[in-house]
């Protein structure tokens, strides 16, 4: 792109016109730079948290799992207690709400326990109880994280496309946009600079030829000046005029 420019007419107006535009370019380059660096920082910790919580994920549903058989082994089969005593709300619920970082909408999700639906604590009453509740408290950890996970990962996908969204219009304008106004700058001052050389030569050629009409007009005056002066003509001198005739 080193020798693309725009096509536009050379002239100081269009040249300070042009040179905006180039701060401009130059300002919004500086700008989504930032934008892009703060992105890119978000983005790495956000891969890291991915994998914190991925692999606390994995030792919760490991434990939980595991006090399951445990409270099966102590209670029995509590399954279809389980079923019976499930509340008509959910117990757990899912909120959103937005983040905005540098631009980008961020959809965080909450999650929150509803203490007012109806529960299972009596279940496992007459044996196991205590294992049940961990178990059940075991399971909810999982959720929370299961949660985080999902926001998490629709952060990742979301700061993945908005930064190669961003690095395309800092690269587009680093290597496309700004090098073409740079161009077309440096193009109308060396052609203005050119027609300021030919208006200088074509005023030194006019001089120069009135300089020279000057000097034969000169010189021809005084060449009429050193010749003799021609005898004056009598007006009043008596001479024969011709008749007119009416």
């Amino acid at each position: 792109m080193s020798g693309d420019k725009i096509a536009i007419f050379p002239s100081r107006m269009n040249v300070a016109i042009m040179k905006a535009k180039l701060v401009g370019a130059k300002k919004g380059y500086e700008l989504l730079k930032k934008k892009a660096d703060a992105l890119q920082v978000r983005f790495r910790k956000v891969v890291r948290d991915i994998t914190v919580v991925k692999t606390k994920l994995g030792d919760l549903m490991k434990q939980s799992y595991f006090s399951l058989v445990e409270s099966e082994f102590v209670a029995g089969d509590i399954k279809n207690v389980i079923l019976n005593t499930v509340a008509e709300h959910a117990t757990v619920k899912i909120r959103q709400r937005k983040e905005n970082v540098v631009g980008v909408a961020l959809i965080t999700n909450e999650c929150s326990i509803d203490s007012t639906s109806k529960d299972t604590s009596m279940t496992g009453l007459a044996k196991g109880g205590q294992k049940v509740s961990e178990t059940k408290n075991k399971f909810l950890e999982a959720v929370k994280c299961i949660v985080e996970l999902a926001t998490l990962q629709t952060w990742f996908f979301t700061l993945d496309e908005a930064l190669k969204l961003t690095n395309r219009r800092v690269n587009a304008l680093e290597h496309v946009q700004i090098p073409r106004i740079e161009n077309t700058i440096a193009y109308m001052l060396s052609e203005l600079d050119e027609m300021e050389r030919e208006d200088f030569y074509r005023l030194k050629k006019v001089q120069n030829k009135k300089a020279e009409a000057k000097k034969a007009s000169e010189e021809r005056m005084l060449q009429s000046l050193d010749q003799a002066p021609e005898e004056a003509r009598n007006l009043l001198a008596e001479g024969h005029d011709e008749d007119l005739l009416f």
